[in-house]
């Protein structure tokens, strides 16, 4: 069934919401007006305001809020609309979400999921063009997830339900359109492992989350010269499954590593350390990274592009190592 990324995550909330009373969507604009991306489009009518609330334009306290519901037995979903204002109830997710089973013994668990719009790519300049999740997955006590897929987007969610503990789940907003066939019935995925999204063996693409296209079609870009690369989808970036990365790297001595965020103490570098540090004697050369640039996000079009990884950079970096 051909199905969109953005359907997939309302399917997954309609199922969430009619399976179980506990659940709960709130945040800014998810009500009336269906989502600022369009993924709660209806459900308000389906399920009435009491199970999908529009909040006050105050992230910290909403995400409070839900943080107090789950310690009371509910299931909130929290929308944050996108990751640059999760900055305001960044002391609500290091200093109670992340914390409150540790500081209480393991008595207390804070089922929460909260979603959010991440990325740049659509000329919204350098207040909305962020790619914060590194920031996150920095995090003791809460799961980062990064869906890239159309599946993913469904089953990740789903999977998250499933979770006693805190769940972050970034969606690239360039991928809300993006259509794909999926079983629209399937339900949670795995959320531990790493996925080979592509098999080869003359070089490892490390990605995630809205590179793993540009990274796929870099991949194809270098059959044309007789070069098969491998690409890896991290999916889940805290914990991270470095075991699918490093049995890769163990195959092919080089790794690529494909980050939209800013290179300097982002994702990219723990990546490459933990590579470095697991698999130093099995590589043939450094590890190369290509990730966005240290700029606030440029509105132009052509200099956002240039701003952010593109498959021709993925390319160059590949036969740079492999001349």
């Amino acid at each position: 069934m051909k199905t969109t990324y953005r359907e997939a995550m309302r399917s997954a909330l309609r199922e969430a919401l009619a399976s179980d009373p506990r659940v709960f969507l709130m945040g800014e604009d998810v009500g009336l007006y269906g989502g600022a991306f369009a993924v709660s489009h209806g459900l308000i009518q389906e399920f009435g305001p009491e199970r999908v609330r529009d909040t006050p334009l105050s992230e910290s306290t909403f995400v409070g809020a839900g943080i107090g519901a789950a310690l009371n037995g509910m299931r909130p979903i929290v929308e944050v609309m996108t990751v640059n204002f999760s900055m305001l109830a960044m002391d609500q997710v290091l200093n109670n979400a992340a914390a409150l089973r540790y500081m209480s013994g393991g008595q207390f668990h804070v089922p929460l999921i909260v979603r959010m719009a991440t990325g740049g790519g659509r000329q919204l300049a350098a207040q909305h063009s962020h790619s914060l999740e590194g920031w996150y997955a920095h995090i003791p006590g809460i799961r980062v997830l990064m869906p890239a897929t159309v599946a993913d987007a469904r089953g990740m969610l789903l999977a998250a339900l499933q979770q006693l503990d805190p769940v972050f789940i970034f969606e690239h907003a360039t991928l809300y359109p993006m259509e794909e066939d999926i079983d629209g019935w399937a339900g949670p995925c795995d959320i531990d492992h790493a996925a080979v999204r592509r098999v080869g063996g003359d070089i490892t693409l490390v990605t995630y989350g809205g590179s793993l296209g540009k990274t796929l079609a870099a991949a194809e870009a270098l059959v044309v010269d007789g070069i098969e690369a491998e690409v890896i989808d991290l999916r889940t970036l805290r914990p991270l499954d470095m075991a699918t990365v490093l049995e890769s790297v163990g195959r092919t001595h080089r790794v690529v590593i494909v980050d939209e965020a800013w290179r300097t103490a982002g994702l990219s570098a723990e990546v490459s350390a933990q590579i470095m540090e697991g698999a130093f004697n099995q590589l043939d050369w450094p590890v190369v990274r290509v990730c966005g640039a240290e700029v606030p996000a440029p509105y132009a079009k052509h200099m956002e592009d240039a701003a952010l990884p593109q498959p021709a950079a993925v390319v160059a970096a590949v036969k740079e190592m492999l001349a």
